[in-house]
């Protein structure tokens, strides 16, 4: 292949790839398990060779749509050929499904198992790629997605996950809803209907009730709400550019959600290496696109 160290960059859109570590922190301790595990290393492997294999895909499907709306992107202004992003992305999926089935080994699980939820990932991944212009359905593809790595990283730890990573799951699908809903729209300038935006409330929601058990969930949350007000802010002022910063800041708002799930399994330790996901996607977000 022929391509720079940057145009690899670009098309994995790697400034967003904490957000895909704090998710897989999030899923082990959501299910119960310790992530101070040498075997973490696989899964971590694992779930971003699957988000950037996607991204890849994601520019390999979309080239005739970014030829006329988004020029700039690596295979249209010719910087890579989509042929060669095509065998990049597939092989970064395989890679994906086999890091998972070496985690699960390693943590003494079933690695059938494992190789079934990384395959399911895959799937959905492969799905959107194809599969997500023009489809009203595509948030919750997106949002499947996401939801998959909390459940592949949860049953790689542990072999009888706690319910609150089903419940967890499930929260992170509908913030995914709202977030993909507005990224969908980002180059329209505006976002043509707010009722989406209310799936972004439910991991406050779910921070509330946690509460009840756990007032050490309160920082996450707080930070959490915060943040996404100014989103909502962003979105709706609706000046230039506001729309694409918006999303940005929504994805690594992903952290945060993390941290509201990690903290409430009393993990503050492992809730502060989620904000620092958080910090470390902005700051990496100001060199490489995250949209």
């Amino acid at each position: 292949m022929s391509w720079s160290v940057s145009t690899a960059l670009k098309l994995g859109r790697v400034s967003n790839l904490p957000t895909v570590w704090s998710n897989t922190l999030a899923g082990v301790v959501l299910a119960g398990a310790s992530p101070f595990n040498w075997n973490i290393a696989s899964l971590l492997i694992a779930m971003t060779a699957a988000y950037v294999g996607g991204m890849f895909l994601n520019d390999a499907f979309d080239r005739k749509i970014d030829a006329k709306e988004r020029p700039e992107r690596p295979i249209p202004s010719g910087a890579v050929k989509a042929g060669e992003v095509y065998a990049a992305g597939f092989t970064l999926l395989g890679a994906a499904i086999m890091f998972s089935a070496l985690a699960a080994y390693g943590w003494g699980q079933g690695v059938l198992r494992s190789t079934l939820l990384a395959l399911s990932l895959c799937g959905a991944i492969v799905l959107y790629n194809a599969w997500h212009k023009n489809n009203p359905l595509s948030p919750v593809v997106m949002g499947l997605c996401r939801m998959l790595v909390y459940l592949c990283a949860g049953f790689t730890a542990s072999p009888s996950p706690s319910l609150l990573l089903y419940a967890g799951a499930v929260v992170l699908l509908a913030y995914l809803i709202g977030l993909t809903y507005v990224a969908k729209q980002e180059n329209l300038g505006s976002v043509k209907n707010s009722w989406p935006l209310v799936f972004l409330a439910a991991p406050a929601l779910f921070g509330i009730y946690a509460l009840i058990d756990d007032m050490q969930v309160l920082f996450a949350l707080v930070a959490f709400n915060v943040w996404v007000i100014y989103c909502l802010y962003l979105i709706q002022r609706k000046s230039a550019g506001d729309i694409p910063r918006a999303v940005v800041s929504m994805i690594a708002g992903i952290c945060l959600v993390d941290a509201i799930f990690i903290a409430s399994m009393s993990s503050l330790w492992i809730m502060a290496l989620a904000l620092v996901a958080f910090g470390f996607t902005l700051f990496l977000q100001r060199y490489i696109s995250g949209t």
